[in-house]
């Protein structure tokens, strides 16, 4: 009768990953500043070297030593230590690379208000580079802005002035063109429900959430790099609205009216278009309410745009 053959031991590989993964986003727990994710993707591969390594190792014992006992993993085990001394010194790294992170990425706050004069309507441009934009209604002034962005960043710059019984205020920002550690640009903008508006958006990356609604917007373009933007030109209109969305985003959601007339010409090198309810003829999308309603929205989307996605409201 043959003798018993040792029962071969589980490969310790998978355990090792769950305890170091696992003990890195208990760390970040305790330490909020602490990014396990940038660990994980700068250090996953001193976990294959170390398994790699200590397998090498028993592969060696084994050859040296035929018949010791089978599933000997003392390599492994040599490897577990390994890897605990490297975490603990990446646990410490981390530490002190959150601490650089929330020092580069300290976040100033300002808030600016402009108030509309003897305006009667207003053209207005919005340019920043990158960041989070968000445009609504609302303000009982021609403006409300609250700004909050990072030292990479330099003090948003609100300019106003009249001509002709025209307002032009300029909203825009300096790129410092250093973006160390964590930046962030989070603008929010309010306007008055109550003047006529020309809107110019023009943001070379991030997301932009324009609420348009409830404006007087009579012209409306947005020039964007990449990201995506959400337009909302859902509600009532009282007069026509000339929109153009252009650039290279990356997806466009527009959400359009249904009792009022809409028209949408799409060109350039558009991906993906979704355009539920709408009529479809070449590059013209239109709802039944267009020709049929005194104000008309005529909305173009050309350029490098991914995906569009043209919502009417219930």
């Amino acid at each position: 009768m043959p003798p018993d053959t040792p029962s071969q031991r589980p490969p310790l590989a998978v355990p090792i990953i769950l305890i170091v993964v696992g003990a890195l986003f208990l760390y970040a727990n305790y330490r909020p500043g602490f990014d396990p994710w940038l660990v994980l993707k700068t250090y996953w591969p001193l976990i294959l070297i170390f398994i790699g390594l200590g397998k090498m190792l028993d592969s060696m014992r084994a050859r040296q030593n035929p018949g010791g006992p089978a599933g000997s993993s003392i390599g492994v085990t040599v490897a577990v230590v390994a890897l605990i001394c490297v975490l603990a010194i990446l646990l410490f790294h981390g530490h002190a690379f959150s601490r650089r992170a929330r020092a580069s990425s300290f976040m100033s706050h300002e808030s600016r208000t402009v108030d509309l004069e003897d305006a009667k309507s207003v053209n207005s441009s919005v340019q920043t580079s990158a960041g989070q934009l968000t445009i609504s209604g609302g303000s009982s002034r021609l403006l409300d802005a609250d700004f909050g962005f990072s030292d990479s960043y330099a003090s948003p710059r609100v300019d106003y002035h009249i001509d002709s019984g025209v307002g032009q205020l300029t909203i825009s920002q300096d790129d410092r063109n250093t973006h160390f550690g964590v930046s962030h640009n989070d603008w929010n903008l309010r306007f008055s429900n109550d003047v006529p508006l020309e809107l110019k958006i023009d943001m070379g990356a991030g997301q932009g959430h324009f609420r348009l609604r409830d404006l007087l917007l009579t012209r409306l373009r947005v020039d964007m790099g990449a990201g995506q933007v959400d337009v909302d030109l859902t509600g009532d209109r009282k007069k026509d609205l000339d929109a153009d969305i252009e650039g290279g985003v990356g997806q466009a959601t527009i959400r359009l009216p249904t009792k009022v007339g809409v028209v949408v010409h799409a060109s350039g090198g558009l991906g993906t278009i979704n355009a539920h309810g709408l009529k479809h003829e070449g590059d013209e999308y239109s709802n039944d309410a267009y020709g049929k309603t005194p104000a008309t929205i005529h909305l173009k989307v050309q350029g490098g745009v991914g995906q569009i996605n043209l919502i009417q409201e219930p």
